[in-house]
Protein backbone atom coordinates (compact mmCIF):
# COMPACT_ATOMS: atom_id res chain seq x y z
CA UNK A 1 0.00 0.00 0.00
CA UNK A 2 1.31 3.21 -0.94
CA UNK A 3 1.28 4.91 2.76
CA UNK A 4 3.79 7.98 2.01
CA UNK A 5 6.12 8.90 4.85
CA UNK A 6 9.03 11.13 6.20
CA UNK A 7 12.03 9.36 7.81
CA UNK A 8 13.76 11.83 9.89
CA UNK A 9 16.77 12.55 12.36
CA UNK A 10 16.68 15.60 14.98
CA UNK A 11 20.70 17.01 15.22
CA UNK A 12 21.78 19.03 18.11
CA UNK A 13 20.98 22.16 16.53
CA UNK A 14 17.39 21.19 16.27
CA UNK A 15 17.09 20.55 13.08
CA UNK A 16 15.78 17.50 10.97
CA UNK A 17 17.86 16.01 7.99
CA UNK A 18 14.70 13.30 6.20
CA UNK A 19 13.81 11.68 3.81
CA UNK A 20 11.09 9.89 1.92
CA UNK A 21 9.57 6.83 1.72
CA UNK A 22 6.52 5.80 -0.72
CA UNK A 23 5.54 2.47 0.46
CA UNK A 24 4.20 0.69 3.47
CA UNK A 25 4.29 4.07 5.81
CA UNK A 26 1.90 3.23 8.39
CA UNK A 27 3.27 2.84 11.96
CA UNK A 28 1.94 -0.46 12.37
CA UNK A 29 4.24 -1.73 9.01
CA UNK A 30 6.90 1.49 9.29
CA UNK A 31 7.13 2.23 12.48
CA UNK A 32 8.28 -1.56 13.80
CA UNK A 33 10.73 -1.58 10.80
CA UNK A 34 12.45 1.38 12.00
CA UNK A 35 11.97 0.44 15.60
CA UNK A 36 13.77 -2.78 14.60
CA UNK A 37 15.89 -2.62 11.81
CA UNK A 38 17.31 0.92 12.42
CA UNK A 39 17.15 1.49 16.77
CA UNK A 40 20.40 3.47 16.50
CA UNK A 41 21.80 7.09 15.95
CA UNK A 42 24.43 5.74 13.63
CA UNK A 43 21.92 3.33 11.43
CA UNK A 44 19.32 6.17 11.02
CA UNK A 45 21.96 8.27 9.56
CA UNK A 46 23.31 5.48 6.94
CA UNK A 47 19.63 4.91 6.11
CA UNK A 48 19.06 9.19 5.78
CA UNK A 49 22.08 9.42 4.11
CA UNK A 50 21.34 7.52 1.08
CA UNK A 51 18.37 9.50 0.06
CA UNK A 52 14.94 8.92 -0.61
CA UNK A 53 13.90 5.75 -0.56
CA UNK A 54 10.81 3.25 -2.36
CA UNK A 55 10.77 1.23 1.00
CA UNK A 56 12.71 1.53 3.82
CA UNK A 57 13.28 -2.37 4.03
CA UNK A 58 12.01 -4.88 1.31
CA UNK A 59 13.69 -7.43 -0.83
CA UNK A 60 12.24 -6.59 -4.09
CA UNK A 61 13.89 -4.83 -6.51
CA UNK A 62 12.57 -1.90 -8.60
CA UNK A 63 11.58 -4.67 -11.67
CA UNK A 64 9.87 -6.75 -8.98
CA UNK A 65 13.20 -9.14 -8.69
CA UNK A 66 14.14 -10.76 -5.41
CA UNK A 67 17.71 -9.14 -4.25
CA UNK A 68 20.28 -10.83 -2.28
CA UNK A 69 19.55 -9.05 0.51
CA UNK A 70 16.98 -7.03 2.77
CA UNK A 71 17.21 -3.35 3.25
CA UNK A 72 16.37 0.10 2.02
CA UNK A 73 15.29 0.08 -1.76
CA UNK A 74 16.88 3.57 -2.54
CA UNK A 75 15.76 5.52 -5.80
CA UNK A 76 19.49 6.56 -6.64
CA UNK A 77 20.17 2.97 -7.56
CA UNK A 78 18.19 3.80 -10.81
CA UNK A 79 19.70 7.01 -11.48
CA UNK A 80 17.55 9.23 -9.64
CA UNK A 81 19.02 12.25 -7.91
CA UNK A 82 16.42 12.27 -4.05
CA UNK A 83 19.34 13.84 -1.54
CA UNK A 84 18.09 14.58 2.31
CA UNK A 85 15.73 17.52 2.90
CA UNK A 86 16.75 20.04 5.82
CA UNK A 87 14.53 21.71 7.78
CA UNK A 88 15.46 24.14 10.50
CA UNK A 89 13.42 23.39 13.19
CA UNK A 90 10.25 20.27 13.87
CA UNK A 91 7.53 22.86 12.75
CA UNK A 92 9.29 23.50 9.23
CA UNK A 93 9.43 18.99 8.75
CA UNK A 94 5.53 18.86 10.11
CA UNK A 95 4.14 22.09 8.20
CA UNK A 96 5.58 22.26 4.85
CA UNK A 97 3.33 21.42 2.01
CA UNK A 98 4.26 17.91 2.54
CA UNK A 99 1.85 14.50 0.91
CA UNK A 100 3.04 12.57 3.45
CA UNK A 101 0.61 10.49 5.26
CA UNK A 102 3.05 10.21 8.55
CA UNK A 103 6.28 11.55 9.10
CA UNK A 104 9.01 10.01 11.68
CA UNK A 105 12.04 11.29 13.79
CA UNK A 106 14.37 9.96 15.56
CA UNK A 107 15.01 11.93 18.74
CA UNK A 108 16.96 11.31 22.05
CA UNK A 109 17.58 7.76 20.69
CA UNK A 110 13.69 7.00 20.24
CA UNK A 111 11.35 7.22 17.08
CA UNK A 112 8.29 9.28 16.91
CA UNK A 113 5.66 8.66 14.99
CA UNK A 114 3.50 11.85 13.65
CA UNK A 115 0.20 11.28 12.23
CA UNK A 116 0.12 14.58 9.50
CA UNK A 117 -3.80 14.12 9.32
CA UNK A 118 -3.15 14.59 5.58
CA UNK A 119 -7.10 14.19 4.52
CA UNK A 120 -8.36 15.64 7.64
CA UNK A 121 -7.26 19.13 7.18
CA UNK A 122 -8.81 20.62 10.73
CA UNK A 123 -6.20 18.70 12.33
CA UNK A 124 -2.72 19.50 13.49
CA UNK A 125 0.08 16.93 12.65
CA UNK A 126 -0.20 14.21 16.42
CA UNK A 127 1.60 11.78 17.79
CA UNK A 128 0.06 8.19 17.19
CA UNK A 129 1.64 4.58 18.96
CA UNK A 130 3.89 2.89 17.23
CA UNK A 131 3.13 -0.88 17.71
CA UNK A 132 5.55 -2.87 19.76
CA UNK A 133 7.00 -6.22 18.53
CA UNK A 134 9.66 -7.14 15.64
CA UNK A 135 9.15 -7.18 12.33
CA UNK A 136 11.20 -9.96 11.10
CA UNK A 137 11.56 -9.84 7.06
Amino acid sequence: MATRARIGIQLKNDSIVSIYSHWDGYPEWLGRILKTHYPTRQQVTELIDGGDVSSAWTNCGFNNETLPESGPLYYSTRGEDCPPRLDTNLIEYLLPDNSEEYAYLYKNGEWICYDMNQFNPNKLPEIVEIPHGELVC
